[in-house]
């Protein structure tokens, strides 16, 4: 195909131009007649255009885009049926397919342009979310297991941060209890949870 100018201004600049001769160009330009190619960019330069723009990221890659969807149409002129549809609808369908196809094949290179550290990282740090999140469900579902007086006493101290001489003041128990009350239910609730995981880990490897 032979070089022309396809930059929106020239495009427009053609169309504005070019005052006669409505019928079909596509069979012309199928012929290999290079007066019907220039008059092709010039009817349809300015739809093209507004496609490309319209699809496009930036004015720069739509200025490439339409280069490519002229040469698509010289390529496949021949393939056009003027009984199944205008030059406008083929031309058209043309350029959305060179369009689509370029937005897919941009997409696929940031895909791959992404650092594969990066995207362990990202993995990873999804990962070790969901895991804390399971295990603060097990210690919470583990700590509702123990008697009433045993959870409150250890909410206040894990959760309130509140020391054990505060615990004793606020729930009315000698200090020496509220120390026996918070050891024993963190040694519970620690067995329960290795109880959980070792059959957790028993029912995955019988699957």
């Amino acid at each position: 195909m032979p070089d022309h100018d396809l930059s929106p201004a020239s495009a427009g600049s053609m169309h504005a131009s070019f005052a006669g001769g409505d019928g079909p160009l596509l069979p012309i330009v199928a012929s290999g007649d290079r007066n019907a190619v220039n008059r092709c960019i010039r009817r349809y330069g300015p739809l093209v255009w507004s496609i490309a723009r319209r699809l496009s990221p930036t004015p720069e890659d739509a200025e490439d885009a339409v280069q490519e969807i002229f040469l698509d149409v010289w390529r496949h002129a021949s393939r056009f049926d003027a009984s199944l549809g205008s030059e406008k609808v083929f031309i058209t369908v043309l350029a959305r397919r060179r369009l689509i196809d370029r937005m897919r094949a941009q997409r696929s290179r940031l895909a791959a342009e992404t650092p594969l550290d990066e995207e362990l990282e990202i993995e990873a740090a999804a990962s070790s979310r969901a895991e804390r999140d399971t295990e603060v469900e097990e210690a919470r579902n583990v700590l509702l297991a123990l008697p009433a007086p045993q959870q409150q006493v250890i909410a206040l101290s894990l959760v309130h941060g509140l020391s054990h001489g505060e615990i004793a003041t606020r729930v009315g128990l000698p200090l020496g209890t509220i120390k026996t009350m918070i050891r024993r239910g963190v040694l519970r609730v620690r067995s329960l949870l290795a109880l959980r995981r070792r059959t957790s880990l028993t029912a995955r490897g019988a699957q």
